[in-house]
């Protein structure tokens, strides 16, 4: 009768009109190498949901890239602007990745924690205690994974307004963001203050319960993109190209799906 926290895998089959999508695109020969970024029609589709949806700007061509799921995305972010001895800013209680990978880029995680009596909220005295002149980036969760909490629009906020005092980076896992209950889902990467400092995580293994097909992506500042860029082209080359056809399907077709 144990509750698995450790893996997010959604009860739901992945929806047949995306399955369907990528059967016919095997059947269709679009089985070979995509673009590094991704491929341009799911880029540019992509780049009209998050405008449409979250608020958020970033452009197809400079700002994107269509990684093999947010691991992948978080660990090109962190590859591109981390050096031995960096600080990295984890909220826990997160995903079990976090800190393992800032240790193996030789950073070092700084964690904060939370606690169920403040349903997981973020105390900002205490995160602002462990800012220091090392500090590189804040990784941040919402929903979070495993514990669901969502930060309010106020709080993060004032979180940007930190990056901006302390000059750090904001890394934003938003994996869950179409699971969210009782409130819309804001973005701290749509504060345009900040935006030239954010990295935006996400991806369609929750939304479309599509976890085994590996498909994220990454947004960001183009500085920062095109640096990601040059590593994901020498150690993947591109996501899968069955599942990018299919991800075009899912945000153009999928809505109904996602609701269910």
């Amino acid at each position: 009768d144990c509750i698995s926290l450790g893996v997010g895998e959604p009860d739901f089959d992945t929806p047949w009109r995306i399955s369907d999508t990528g059967i016919y695109a095997i059947r269709d020969g679009c089985t070979h190498y995509t673009p590094n970024r991704g491929l341009p029609e799911l880029r540019e589709t992509l780049s009209e949901y998050l405008h449409s949806t979250y608020n958020m700007n970033y452009h197809p061509d400079s700002e994107m890239i269509i990684t093999m799921g947010v691991s992948q995305g978080l660990d090109l972010a962190l590859r591109s602007i981390i050096n031995p001895g960096d600080e990295v800013i984890i909220v826990e209680p997160c995903y079990v990745s976090y800190a393992a990978n800032v240790d193996l880029l030789y950073g070092v995680p700084v964690i904060v924690p939370t606690y169920q009596k403040d349903n997981f909220q973020i105390d900002l005295d205490l995160l602002k205690k462990s800012i220091t002149k090392k500090t590189k980036a804040i990784l941040l969760n919402y929903p979070a994974n495993p514990t669901g909490s969502v930060l309010e629009k106020k709080l993060l906020e004032d979180i940007a307004e930190l990056s901006l005092q302390h000059n750090f980076m904001i890394l934003s896992d938003e994996l869950y963001s179409a699971i969210t209950y009782g409130s819309e889902h804001f973005s701290i990467c749509s504060i345009p203050e900040v935006k030239d400092r954010c990295i935006h995580l996400n991806g369609f293994s929750k939304s479309h319960a599509m976890t085994g097909w590996r498909l994220g992506f990454v947004c960001g500042p183009e500085y920062v993109t095109n640096i990601m860029l040059k590593i994901h082209q020498y150690t993947a080359l591109c996501a899968p190209s069955i599942a990018q056809y299919a991800a075009v399907e899912a945000l153009r077709h999928g809505d109904k799906d996602v609701h269910r």
